[in-house]
């Protein structure tokens, strides 16, 4: 049975009306988050640290940020959105106590809570507006009259009215205007890790380098290989977004198609789903998350070794020298640092 979407009609902004709602972190979905429901009329406050990239990014759009624990108190929805990593010790430090009856927290990814890690006071809802974007498109899309699709989650439902305050709070970033469906903290936690860490980030990324890394012991040139393996990834993708993989085998040439179905199982094969198998084990039992924990506790040696090594592989300056050549690409904010000058992620 398919799932039920909710768009605007079926989510009024009236249970946010006279409520202040706290965004914790200015981050990429705290910004656009935070302005959108500002835009839509919801009185917002923001946390952020002073002497943060953040903090004046928030000065910059208009809001006078203040700390977590004052945001905590003044507010009645407070919405988490600082790391995974993070999220914990602010909430036991800054928020916890001022988690009275009748207060909502909210989060956009379900990690904390599925795993555990984070729990509301009786009396207080909780509940989940996931957006299916990253911020900045969050916030586009909002301006130019639509929006990203997003999911909500229903934890706690203490005052009985959770699931018309996630309606209203999807629907006051824009998500009613594209669509807005529910699952449950645990759906919404392992499949977004798993879906990370098999295809969007983890499997894509290898199977760029290792296919590049494949041309090139082959002996040829580096450009190339960028192109035929990295530059043009993007084309398909919009195809696929678009309609779908049917019809991005159709706008291909019959070549690539035939190409596509008899080889592409002998990449993906038995003993790659076996391993995406086991790779979902490890997230379902909580395997993923006490060693991301452990990890972070320890200073993240791994993680810090490993995102260097990604940094210095050769595709990285091979890529950094064509986009240089490509017009239409001059804005660099998003441009990936040089292996040298490598630094933890800013949100």
């Amino acid at each position: 049975m398919p799932a039920k979407v909710y768009y605007d009609k079926d989510a009024p902004l009236t249970p946010l009306r006279g409520k202040t709602l706290a965004i914790i972190g200015y981050g990429s979905q705290g910004h656009a988050q935070a302005q959108n429901l500002r835009d839509s009329g919801v009185n917002v406050v923001i946390a952020e640290m002073p002497g943060t990239k953040n903090y004046a990014t928030a000065l910059e759009h208009g809001f006078k940020p203040v700390t977590a624990a004052e945001a905590a108190q003044r507010a009645q929805v407070i919405q988490m959105l600082v790391p995974d990593e993070l999220q914990k010790r602010i909430y036991e430090a800054d928020i916890r106590q001022h988690m009275t009856k009748g207060k909502a927290l909210v989060f956009s990814h379900g990690f904390n809570v599925h795993f555990g890690r984070i729990m509301v006071p009786d009396g207080c809802d909780l509940y989940m507006v996931a957006p299916k974007g990253p911020g900045h498109l969050v916030r586009r899309t909002y301006v130019e009259g639509s929006g990203v699709p997003a999911l909500i989650a229903i934890e706690r439902n203490a005052t009985g009215k959770a699931k018309q305050l996630a309606l209203a709070h999807a629907a006051g970033i824009g998500a009613g205007r594209a669509g807005i469906l529910e699952t449950t903290f645990k759906e919404e936690t392992e499949t977004d890790l798993f879906g990370e860490q098999v295809v969007l980030c983890g499997g894509l990324h290898r199977l760029i380098q290792a296919s590049f890394e494949t041309l090139i012991e082959a002996g040829y040139q580096p450009e190339i290989a960028y192109f035929e393996c990295c530059h043009e990834l993007k084309l398909l993708i919009d195809l696929i977004y678009e309609n779908g993989i049917s019809m991005a085998r159709y706008s291909i040439s019959d070549t690539a198609e035939y190409g596509d179905l008899t080889r592409g199982p002998r990449i993906v094969t038995g003993e790659t789903k076996a391993e995406m198998k086991r790779i979902l084990d490890e997230i379902q039992t909580g395997v993923f998350a006490r060693e991301y924990i452990l990890e972070n506790e320890l200073g993240r040696p791994v993680f810090q070794k490993l995102r260097q090594r990604g940094l210095e592989h050769p595709i990285e300056d091979v890529g950094r020298r064509l986009r240089g050549m490509m017009s239409w690409l001059k804005d660099k904010k998003g441009a990936a640092p040089a292996a040298k000058k490598a630094s933890p992620k800013k949100r």
